[in-house]
């Protein structure tokens, strides 16, 4: 695990391990420091001469200069490193996710991956900070002021040896108590930002239904979960203290009183002033070197929970890659399905899709209808590769579609998704999600296209209007036309349509049909509707049931063959009967 996230450090190597070098140069300083105070006290005391004593006072002066330098130094490359450390592990982590298959994302929900990209990711950050920085000179203090003490006052030295078992039982059982907390809590936080996620995205539907109450308490709840836990593990942690300053009082007072009576007893001659002054100093900075580690080791103990949620991320490998020589051009929008069966997991009871045998020549229009969770939207994500299928083959252009690079696979084949989404920015940056290259008057002929420009010509600032994030201050059938418009634009040799005209009025959709025959009539046109409607006038209908294709055929031949077709056209026809 540390081996895997210490390659997001990359280039702040250099100030990673700088940290460590200007951190042992503090500590040295700070070591040195109490000796040359000693000595000052006894120059002092033994009456001296001023040279001496101005001798003394410049080299501890420059001493504590020396120290800051360094600390400062410290201060600086540590801050570079773990900056970036952290900007690469979260760059890391949303490179990794990009690439994901439907299959993979399927794995993670939503507001655990941005917890791991946010909160996980600054635990560790803080804990990288602290082992480059804190962890190097606590350690380092730690035995440099043992050393010290030992060497100046070496009969106090059973003081530290009696302290520090007390210290290191009493941090091992914290730690212990505090690790499986710590788990749990980022379970929460997924929990948390859920329901946070999910309030947000749909706050229309809460409005309606006035159910701004009942949010708040599924809310309330999550946060209080996540309340007692944290303050449970923060109860823990904060026994650390009162054990280090146990220990600190402890040892100040057994090095005050010992040292005294040794200096009493024999008059300076075995411990002078200057070496009992030495010997605090040197007890204070063991004690706070102990204490940062203390730190430390909590911050680890959080860390470690992080860390292992982050690396299943990064280890996650997508299921959909590119073959080894793959086809980079798809040469026309054949589409042919031979024996495919589908599942969305291993662990499936049953297929999605099964045994599926479909052909679709290039330019045609096919049109695709079925109940919900017939498995229409399953069976055109595979043509795009968004999924994998379990069973036989799906090409394109009579290729296999395994067999092509994701991204020419990709740009061969627009599908505009039954959600998809339009991102904050205006009209024409989200339509040039179709050709970053598109010039003004090819992204306004193919809003023509898809019935589009009619209402974007009518906003104050028209193809510059902004649009909110998720496509928010547009309505259902605006979005769903922008989307169709950027999928155009791609000018792509297959056009999927998952239920992407159900927002919009019968004459609109008649319309964008009508301009698909005329103005793209080589481009294979795959329509997924509830309405019969919009895929009656196709080359051909799919009727889709349970998974498998009940019938196929046209319009007029389904009407005499299949009776899952015939209910819902006769129905539908009633209704508009009714409704008229």
């Amino acid at each position: 695990m540390i081996k895997k996230l210490s390659r997001s450090v990359r280039e702040y190597k250099k100030d990673a391990i700088l940290t460590p070098f200007f951190m042992i140069g503090e500590v040295s300083c700070e070591c040195i420091i109490p000796l040359i105070t000693a000595e000052l006290i006894n120059t002092i005391n033994r009456g001296d001469g001023l040279n001496e004593i101005v001798k003394d006072g410049v080299l501890l002066v420059a001493m504590a200069f020396l120290s800051l330098f360094f600390g400062a130094m410290a201060g600086k490359t540590c801050a570079s490193a773990s900056a970036g450390f952290a900007k690469n592990l979260r760059q890391d982590l949303f490179y990794s996710i990009q690439n994901f298959s439907f299959a993979n994302i399927d794995k993670f929900n939503t507001s655990s991956l941005v917890t791991r990209l946010t909160t996980d990711v600054n635990n560790v950050q803080n804990a990288f900070m602290m082992l480059i920085r804190t962890a190097v000179r606590a350690p380092l203090m730690l035995v440099f002021a043992t050393i010290m003490s030992v060497v100046v006052g070496k009969q106090l030295a059973w003081i530290f040896a009696a302290l520090v078992p007390f210290i290191a039982i009493g941090l091992y059982l914290i730690a212990r108590i505090a690790m499986p907390r710590f788990k749990a809590v980022f379970r929460k936080y997924d929990n948390l930002n859920a329901s946070v996620q999910e309030n947000i995205k749909g706050m229309r539907v809460v409005k309606s239904f006035v159910r701004e109450d009942y949010e708040e308490k599924k809310f309330a709840k999550a946060s209080e979960e996540l309340k007692k836990d944290f303050t449970f593990v923060e109860r823990v942690i904060a026994l650390s203290t009162p054990i280090m300053q146990i220990s600190m009082y402890t040892s100040m007072l057994s090095i005050s009183f010992f040292c005294a009576k040794i200096v009493i007893n024999s008059v300076g001659s075995t411990l002078d002033v200057g070496t009992l002054s030495s010997m605090i100093t040197y007890s204070m900075q063991i004690l706070m070197s102990l204490m940062m580690l203390s730190m430390i080791l909590v911050m680890l103990t959080m860390a470690v929970a992080s860390a292992k949620r982050i690396e299943e991320v990064l280890d996650e490998k997508s299921d959909i890659t590119d073959p080894e020589n793959p086809v980079t051009k798809v040469p026309n929008g054949n589409v042919d399905f031979d024996n495919v069966s589908f599942k969305y997991s291993a662990a499936a009871e049953r297929n999605s899709l099964e045994n599926i045998n479909l052909h679709i020549k290039s330019g045609q229009t096919v049109g695709i209808i079925g109940g919900t969770g017939s498995g229409k939207s399953s069976l055109i994500q595979l043509i795009s590769r968004l999924y994998d299928t379990t069973e036989g083959t799906v090409s394109v252009g009579g290729i296999d579609v395994k067999k092509y690079g994701i991204v020419p696979l990709r740009d061969a084949v627009s599908v505009v998704l039954q959600k998809n989404v339009l991102f904050s920015g205006t009209i024409k940056e989200n339509l040039r999600w179709g050709d970053p290259n598109a010039s003004d008057e090819e992204i306004e002929r193919i809003c023509n296209l898809s019935q589009a420009s009619e209402f974007i010509e009518r906003f104050p600032d028209k193809y510059d209007t902004y649009i909110e994030q998720g496509g928010a201050n547009v309505s259902g059938g605006q979005k769903q036309r922008l989307c169709i418009a950027r999928a155009l634009l791609k000018k792509p040799k297959i056009l999927i349509l998952d239920d992407s005209t159900s927002a919009v009025d019968t004459h609109t959709d008649a319309l964008i049909r009508k301009a698909f025959r005329e103005e793209i009539p080589n481009t294979t046109k795959i329509i997924i509707a509830q309405r019969i409607s919009s895929v009656q006038d196709a080359d051909k209908i799919i009727v889709m049931d349970k998974g498998e294709i009940a019938a196929q055929g046209t319009h007029e031949e389904l009407l005499e063959s299949c009776d899952i077709y015939k209910e819902v056209y006769y129905s539908q026809n009633r209704a508009g009967d009714e409704n008229e």
